[in-house]
């Protein structure tokens, strides 16, 4: 059995990217009852939102789920710990931060902890310090991003030489072709956002997953760049006046307020693409329909599995030239 999976007794190793705050208790749910790891995203969100936000998840599943802590960024960390702990929460997700002083809390009270990190020298120090699992994300990834620019592709096999415990491949992933080559990388499993914004349980303005219908393979952006706060969105008009505003010297703590999370809640939750961002990762030019969550990972499971059927015939095939013509052994 997938290790990923019998550690934390779920049917796929695929999880759902944190969110932030327009994470919502409905999603998650669909997540773990589809089989998959749920995520509640903590965000920015007060101890009250996240309390009643994990008591609703609980309510619509008696599977597994995690809550993402980004620990920088949540203002209150010390409080979403207490209520991850007391709501005995099986899955707890740490990123945006060092989770050194965290992780043995956790592990304490029998919660599993994953960290996401960004490079190898974070993904080390995590398993150093206890983490069960890492995601490793690549910058294909939606929202805030690793200043390393290191693509997936090039990131999960240099963290997966370098740790023995599972990791996880997050960014540019959104249907089984991805999970199959994440496998072949040396991931056990695979973790989405994007993806999974375009289902029919995501709880987000329409606008949103039309966007994401409409995009294609360069429906992103990257913006920050000039204030060293790196976020790839989707392709909006707000996207555009953000870089506007960088090519005319916007400052750092200008550029925070414009894409804090009250922006993105603006724009994906209000649909008011003029006035909020997107959060949008490169797969979202894969994206042409809205299943239902379920759907999306049976088919994911599915594609996959002919995906390294047809990995395993070409492997078997006689070198073949540049023009084409078989060649001998």
């Amino acid at each position: 059995m997938n290790r990923v999976a019998r550690l934390l007794h779920i049917k796929y190793p695929i999880f759902q990217g944190g969110m932030g705050n327009i994470s919502h208790a409905e999603l998650t749910a669909a997540v773990s009852n589809a089989g998959g790891l749920g995520t509640l995203g903590a965000g920015t969100m007060s101890p009250e939102e996240v309390e009643a936000k994990i008591q609703k998840v609980k309510e619509l599943t008696v599977n597994p789920f995690a809550v993402n802590l980004p620990i920088r960024v949540q203002p209150f960390a010390e409080d979403i710990v207490r209520i991850i702990l007391d709501h005995q929460v099986p899955v707890v997700s740490l990123s945006a931060g060092n989770p050194k002083l965290l992780i043995p809390v956790f592990k304490s009270a029998g919660i599993k902890v994953i960290v996401v990190a960004a490079s190898v020298r974070q993904a080390v120090k995590a398993e150093e310090a206890g983490a069960d699992i890492i995601a490793a994300e690549g910058y294909e990834a939606a929202g805030i991003n690793s200043a390393h620019e290191t693509t997936t592709m090039t990131l999960i096999p240099q963290i997966s030489d370098r740790i023995s415990v599972p990791l996880v491949a997050a960014g540019g992933i959104g249907d089984g072709r991805g999970l199959a080559a994440a496998f072949c990388l040396g991931a056990e499993g695979v973790q989405m956002g994007t993806r999974l914004i375009a289902t029919k349980e995501a709880l987000v303005h329409d606008a949103y997953k039309k966007a994401m219908l409409d995009s294609d393979d360069t429906g992103t952006v990257i913006t920050g760049r000039t204030t060293g706060k790196i976020r790839r969105l989707l392709h909006t008009p707000y996207a555009e006046m953000l870089l506007r505003k960088e090519a005319e010297g916007v400052t750092a703590e200008e550029f925070d307020r414009m894409t804090d999370e009250k922006r993105h809640v603006t724009g994906a939750i209000e649909g008011k693409l003029e006035e909020g961002h997107l959060n949008g990762g490169q797969i979202a030019g894969l994206v042409r329909d809205i299943p239902s969550v379920r759907d999306l990972l049976e088919e994911m499971i599915s594609q996959a599995e002919e995906t390294n059927r047809r990995a395993q015939t070409a492997l078997k095939l006689k070198s073949v030239d540049v023009t084409g013509d078989k060649q001998t052994k």
